[in-house]
C-alpha cells in the first residue's frame, strides 16, 4: 500500500507566490483526511491511510515518511497551507485539516494551535516543534534554528488506542467523534513492519495463519479482490459472505460461502465464538447495515479478534502479515533511526 500524502508543516516567512487558498465545490463523502502542523521554514511531510469516511487524525493510522509520488499534491498543500498562516497571522503552531477527494484539495478547519500529531512528528524526525514554536513565539527567529528539509529513510506508523475492551456492549465503530484515549507508535524501514509494530502496541496481535471472514459492501468488493488474494497466498483460508465469495471466486481467489447473522445458523459469529476465524473484515454503510454488523464488531471485541473495516487498514494489515511471516521483526532504537537522518 502506497498512503497518499500531506504536509506537515509550511513556513511562516517566505511571501506565498501565487493567490491565497480558494476552495471551491461541495464536499464529497469518502475523503481521505489530512493534519497539517504549520510551525517552521522547511517542510515536513506527513502521510494518512485513513478510515475512509471519518474526519480526525485521531481514528486514522498515520504515517510519516518522505513523499515519493505525489510531490506536485504536495507542494500545492504546501502553498496552501503557507497562504493560510499568512493570512491569518499565525506564529508558532498551526493546525490544519485538509480533505483530498481524487485530485480536489478541500480544506476542513484551521486552529491556531497544535495538536496530538506533533508530538508524534517530532518524535519521527528527531526535531523538537513544540519547542521551537515556544521559541518562536517568545520572539525569537525561525532563521536561528537551522532546519532543512528531512527526507528519512524509515516509515512511522501512528495508531490510535481505544478503550473498548473496558466497557461491556461498546461498539467498535468509529464516527468524526473522538475515542481514543491515547496513541504509539511502530517505526522500521519497511511499512509492513511498522505498521505491525503500531498494532502490536495498541495491543492487537495479527494472526499468522487461520482463516480470515471477510463481509464487505459492494463498492469495496474491487479492491479486496487483491487483499483476499494475498492472504490466500499468505496460507489463509477465506470464509465469505455469499456476494463477497461470489465477486472472489470469480476472479479466481479461492472462497468458502459462511452466513450472515440474520442469514441463520451456523453463521460467521458462531464460528468466531468456536474460534475458526482469526482475523475480520467487515465493511458496511448505511444504518441498517451497521446495525447488522454490530454482532460481528462485539464479538472480535470480546474475543480479541483483530477486526478491519476499511480497505486501506484490510491491505495495511495484510501487508504487516506478510512481513511477519518472513520472520523480519526485529528491535532498533529510536537514535538509530534518527542518527540515519543526521549522516
Amino acid at each position: 500500500m502506497v498512503p497518499r500524502p500531506s504536509l506537515a508543516a509550511a513556513s511562516l516567512l517566505a511571501a506565498p507566490e501565487r493567490a491565497p487558498l480558494s476552495v471551491s465545490g461541495l464536499l464529497k463523502p469518502f475523503f481521505d483526511d489530512f493534519d497539517a502542523q504549520a510551525v517552521i521554514k522547511k517542510y515536513w511531510r506527513t502521510w494518512l491511510s485513513n478510515e475512509d469516511h471519518k474526519n480526525h487524525s485521531l481514528v486514522n493510522y498515520l504515517y510519516y515518511r518522505r513523499a515519493l509520488d505525489e510531490d506536485a499534491l504536495i507542494d500545492e498543500i504546501r502553498r496552501q497551507t503557507e497562504a493560510l498562516a499568512r493570512a491569518l497571522g499565525v506564529v508558532g503552531l498551526m493546525n490544519v485539516q485538509f480533505a483530498i477527494k481524487d485530485e480536489d484539495i478541500y480544506l476542513l478547519e484551521v486552529n491556531p494551535r497544535g495538536s496530538r500529531t506533533v508530538p508524534f512528528v517530532a518524535k519521527a524526525t528527531g526535531v523538537p516543534l513544540a519547542k521551537i514554536a515556544a521559541r518562536v513565539m517568545a520572539g525569537e527567529k525561525l532563521a536561528g534554528f537551522d532546519l532543512d528539509d528531512i527526507s528519512p529513510d524509515h516509515v512511522a506508523v501512528k495508531e490510535a488506542v481505544f478503550p473498548f475492551a473496558r466497557f461491556p456492549g461498546s461498539d467498535v465503530v468509529l464516527g468524526p467523534e473522538m475515542k481514543s484515549t491515547g496513541e504509539v507508535m511502530g517505526i522500521d524501514r519497511d511499512f509492513g513492519l511498522a505498521f505491525a509494530k503500531s498494532q502490536l502496541g495498541a495491543g492487537v496481535e495479527l494472526p499468522l495463519s487461520g482463516r480470515v471472514f471477510v463481509s464487505v459492501r459492494d463498492e469495496d468488493k474491487p479492491a479486496f479482490i487483491d487483499i483476499c488474494r494475498d492472504l490466500h497466498e499468505m496460507g489463509f483460508e477465506i470464509l465469505a459472505t455469499g456476494g463477497t465469495m461470489t465477486v472472489l471466486t470469480g476472479a479466481g481467489v479461492p472462497a468458502t460461502r459462511i452466513n450472515k447473522v440474520m442469514e441463520g445458523r451456523p453463521h460467521a459469529v458462531d464460528a468466531m465464538l468456536s474460534g475458526d476465524i482469526q482475523l475480520v473484515i467487515n465493511t458496511a454503510m448505511g444504518a441498517a447495515s451497521m446495525r447488522d454488523s454490530f454482532s460481528l464488531r462485539h464479538t472480535a471485541l470480546k474475543n480479541k479478534i483483530p477486526y478491519y473495516t476499511t480497505v486501506a487498514g484490510s491491505r495495511a494489515a495484510a501487508q504487516a502479515i506478510r512481513a511477519l511471516q518472513k520472520g523480519d521483526l526485529g528491535v532498533r532504537t529510536l537514535q538509530g533511526f534518527l542518527s540515519d537522518i543526521a549522516s
